[in-house]
C-alpha cells in the first residue's frame, strides 16, 4: 500500500519553507546592518565562498551527504515514533572501530578491508542503537534520556581507545588511533576538497530510503505505528519488530557515516571525526518534517551556509554573525506551521469580508 501526499501539501509546504527562509534572511540583514556590515555584501561573499571554487563545492557537497544521511537515520526512527538522538555516538563508535578493522588488516586487498570497515561501522553503530531501542519497546524507557547517555558513555570510550590501547605511536597526537594505510583511502572527486567516491554510497542509501519510506507498504506500516501504535498493532502489524529494526537501520547509517569520514577525509580517529554533525541533523530532519526529499535539500541548504561562512570571513564577517544567522533561520523554519497557519487566517479574512461586501450589495440591489 503507498502512502499519497496531496500535491496542494507538499506546495504549501514548500511555500511555508520558502517564507521562513525570506523572513529569516531578513532579519540577518538588520543583525548585520545593526553591526557595521553591508547585507548584501555579506550575503553576497556567503554564496562566493560557497561556490567560487572547485574545491568549496566539494567541500559543500560533504558536507551535505553527512547531514543527510545522519538526517534521513533520524526520520527512520521518528517515522516509528522513536527519537534516536543517540546517533552521535554511533557515528563515533563506527568512526574509531572501521578505522581499527583497516588498521588490524592493513597490508590485505582494499576489496576486502573496505567491505569489513563498513561492515564493522554499521555493525557496531547498529548494536550500540539497540540497547536504546529494546529499552523502549519492552519495558518503556524513554529513548531520548538513555540515547543521551549512551552518546557521553560512547565519546569516552572513543577517547580512551584513541589515548589508549589503540594510540598513534606519533606522541604528538594526544587522541588519535594510527593513520590507515592510503590504499584504503577513498578517492578524491575534487581535487583538494573532502569530496569523496562515499558520496555515490551516501546517494544510494538516500534512495533506498526515500523509496522504502514512500514508495512500499513497509513505509506505509512505518507511518501507522508513529502515528497510531494502538491502532498499528491491532491491526496486526507487529510493532515492537518494526520499531527495533528502524533503530537498528538508523544506528547502522551513523555507523557508515562514521566510516565514510574516517576512510575518506580524516584517514584515521580523532575527535574531529565529527563536530556534532548529527545533532546538527536531528535539526535539518525536524525542520524538514521528517520528509526524505526535504531533508536531502535542507542538508544542501545548510551546507551553503557552513562553507559560504568562509567567504564571509574572509571580507572580516567574524562567524558569530554566522552562527547567530543559522539560528535565526532554524527558529523561522521551524516555525514554518504557525506561519502558514497565519497566512491561512488572513486568507479567511479577506474571503469572509469579501462574502460580506458582496452580500451587503446583493441586499441594496
Amino acid at each position: 500500500m503507498k502512502e499519497k501526499t496531496p500535491v496542494l501539501v507538499r506546495y504549501r509546504y514548500l511555500f511555508s519553507l520558502l517564507v521562513s527562509v525570506l523572513l529569516a534572511f531578513g532579519i540577518g540583514a538588520i543583525i548585520l546592518a545593526a553591526s557595521g556590515f553591508a547585507p548584501l555584501q555579506a550575503y553576497g561573499a556567503m554564496l562566493r565562498g560557497a561556490f567560487d571554487s572547485a574545491r568549496h563545492v566539494g567541500d559543500l557537497l560533504e558536507y551535505a551527504m553527512v547531514l543527510c544521511i545522519c538526517g534521513l537515520a533520524c526520520v527512520l526512527g521518528a517515522r516509528v515514533g522513536i527519537f534516536n538522538v543517540g546517533g552521535e555516538g554511533q557515528l563515533l563508535l563506527g568512526a574509531i572501530f572501521a578505522c581499527q578493522i583497516g588498521i588490524w588488516l592493513d597490508g590485505m586487498s582494499p576489496w576486502l578491508v573496505i567491505p569489513l570497515a563498513a561492515l564493522g561501522a554499521m555493525a557496531v553503530g547498529a548494536a550500540y542503537a539497540f540497547i536504546p531501542g529494546v529499552l523502549k519497546v519492552k519495558v518503556k524507557v524513554n529513548e531520548v534520556i538513555t540515547t543521551i547517555m549512551l552518546n557521553t558513555i560512547a565519546a569516552f570510550l572513543c577517547q580512551y581507545l584513541a589515548k589508549g590501547p589503540w594510540k598513534n605511536a606519533n606522541k604528538n597526537l594526544v587522541a588519535a588511533t594510527s593513520q590507515l594505510n592510503a590504499d584504503y583511502w577513498f578517492g578524491k572527486l575534487i581535487p583538494r576538497s573532502n569530496l569523496t567516491t562515499a558520496v555515490f554510497a551516501a546517494a544510494v542509501i538516500a534512495f533506498l530510503v526515500w523509496y522504502v519510506m514512500q514508495k512500499t507498504s513497509k513505509g506505509f506500516e512505518m507511518k501507522i505505528v508513529g502515528q497510531n501504535p494502538r491502532f498499528a498493532f491491532f491491526s496486526g502489524i507487529k510493532t515492537d519488530r518494526l520499531v527495533l529494526i528502524c533503530m537498528l537501520i538508523s544506528g547502522a547509517m551513523c555507523g557508515l557515516v562514521g566510516m565514510f569520514r574516517v576512510y575518506g577525509v580524516e584517514h584515521l580517529y580523532k575527535s574531529s571525526v565529527s563536530n556534532d554533525y548529527y545533532f546538527e541533523a536531528i535539526m535539518v530532519a525536524m525542520i524538514a518534517s521528517y520528509q526524505p526529499v526535504a531533508v536531502i535539500l535542507l542538508s544542501l541548504f545548510f551546507a551553503i551556509l557552513k562553507i559560504g561562512a568562509q567567504g564571509m570571513e574572509l571580507i572580516g564577517i567574524p562567524s558569530q554573525i554566522y552562527l547567530i544567522l543559522q539560528t535565526v533561520i532554524i527558529f523561522f523554519m521551524a516555525a514554518e506551521s504557525g506561519i502558514m497557519a497565519s497566512i491561512d487566517a488572513a486568507a479567511q479574512r479577506r474571503r469572509a469580508k469579501a462574502a460580506a461586501q458582496q452580500r451587503q450589495k446583493e441586499a441594496q440591489a
